[in-house]
């Protein structure tokens, strides 16, 4: 199959770069996929620079993949040529451990394989969605709606799962009191899903000139976390708190927030130890949790949900040439609230 066109960074800490790959013929159960856009995560920013330690070079990064089917394996039976298909930030797993077999390959006992900076089963590194094609196995592939716009459908695949999946599995529901911590590409998509399964939402922000913007995305409160007043008024109030951020911050804090028996979910990965200190949980039952996206079952029923209530990321897309300054961008909190690469400015004359 003809070379796939792709950005990468060559080594840690160095700028991404043109650069070539060799994507698989597809076997008898893949899918070749000609990739239209794909979301930019912070944690392509964290592996890049391999602030997570064991980075792969070089590297394409991308995981969150929106494209249409160019061609099928003789054994694919779920996708047809031009179906519109979404990568998330796996591309296979063991498949027979429990957390497999029970969907939720995301936990898989042996590690799942991911999108980029994973090595597939045979040793061969992968490479992301910062590129023109991907081959994948269709039993990891989704399908996107139809009422779903590709671009902002993209994050979907990451950021909207790690929102969705931990909102779902910790029993969020109708009129409770939900916190979002941080309002940047998981936060907004907290809010909006949060916000659709009828809970009351209020976002807590280092930032105040933020406020319009979560109100607007459906938050029906906004408090500055910069004001330390947020901290006393707010004590015992929340049933739920979901932290979106990956900087350090103080988790003791945000704990004292919560209601008797009210759970604090981590999906925000900061870079740094965060001290924990035992009252907190002690003096109100409460719990404090963790969660990694979600599998493909979940994935697609995400997806589905919010093709039926009309949620999608708020974007800023981007050709691929500005990949570099869109990270800078990123770090500053520039963006609102996710750029997206348009994958035709990768493509060429």
């Amino acid at each position: 199959m003809p070379t796939t066109r792709a950005y990468a960074a060559p080594s840690a800490k160095a700028p991404l770069a043109p650069f070539s790959l060799e994507r698989r013929e597809p076997r008898a159960q893949d899918v070749l996929i000609d990739i239209l856009y794909c979301g930019v995560c912070h944690s392509d920013i964290h592996q890049v620079r391999d602030e997570w330690g064991g980075s792969l070079f070089p590297m394409v990064p991308g995981h969150e993949i929106v494209g249409r089917v160019a061609r099928v394996g003789s054994a694919v039976t779920r996708f047809k040529v031009g179906d519109a298909v979404g990568v998330g930030c796996f591309v296979d797993s063991c498949r027979t451990c429990g957390p497999c077999r029970k969907g939720e390959e995301q936990y898989c006992a042996e590690g799942m394989v991911g999108t980029y900076n994973s090595r597939e089963r045979d040793g061969a590194p992968t490479f992301g969605g910062y590129s023109t094609h991907i081959t994948v196995e269709e039993g990891y592939v989704l399908r996107i709606p139809e009422s779903l716009p590709l671009d902002r459908a993209a994050p979907l695949l990451c950021a909207g799962i790690t929102t969705y999946s931990p909102l779902r599995h910790y029993g969020v529901k109708a009129g409770d009191k939900v916190a979002v911590v941080g309002l940047g590409g998981l936060g907004h998509m907290g809010v909006k899903l949060a916000k659709t399964m009828g809970a009351e939402v209020t976002v807590l922000s280092t930032s105040p000139s933020k406020q319009k913007d979560a109100l607007a995305l459906g938050a029906a409160h906004f408090a500055a976390t910069s004001d330390k007043n947020t901290f006393t008024s707010l004590r015992g109030h929340f049933d739920y708190i979901l932290d979106t951020v990956s900087a350090p911050h103080d988790y003791n804090a945000y704990l004292n927030l919560l209601k008797v028996d009210g759970t604090m979910i981590l999906v925000g990965a900061p870079d740094a130890p965060t001290p924990l200190a035992a009252f907190p949980l002690i003096m109100g039952r409460r719990k404090l949790g963790g969660s990694l996206i979600g599998g493909i079952r979940e994935t697609q029923e995400m997806l589905d949900f919010c093709a039926q209530h009309g949620v999608a990321s708020d974007i800023e897309v981007i050709p691929i040439q500005k990949i570099n300054e869109a990270y800078e961008r990123m770090l500053k909190g520039d963006v609102r609230y996710r750029f997206v690469i348009d994958i035709a400015s990768l493509r060429g004359p």
